[in-house]
């Protein structure tokens, strides 16, 4: 009796983790070429082999970008003195 019920729970335990694997058959891809919808407007993203076009002009100018440049050098100049400090207490 008692190896009857193992047996039994063997077997629905292992249909229950086999049906998770099947999929619906509406959801199988159809053979019809013509039974394909392809939305009528492009989605919100980019294909995936499609890149963004280069900017002509830059966002920032030239003077702009090498100010910014400058006052990034020194603040991590400023931040790697004061970590090599804390380093040598």
């Amino acid at each position: 009796m008692r190896t009857r019920a193992v047996a039994a729970g063997v077997v629905l335990c292992t249909c229950l983790s086999l049906s998770g694997c099947s999929s619906p058959i509406a959801d199988m891809p159809s053979l019809d070429a013509e039974a394909i919808v392809r939305p009528k407007e492009p989605g919100g993203y980019l294909p995936v082999n499609d890149v963004p076009r280069v900017r002509e002009t830059p966002i920032i100018s030239p003077e702009e970008r090498a100010k910014i440049e400058k006052e990034l050098t020194a603040m991590r100049d400023r931040q790697a003195s004061a970590t090599t400090g804390l380093k040598d207490r």
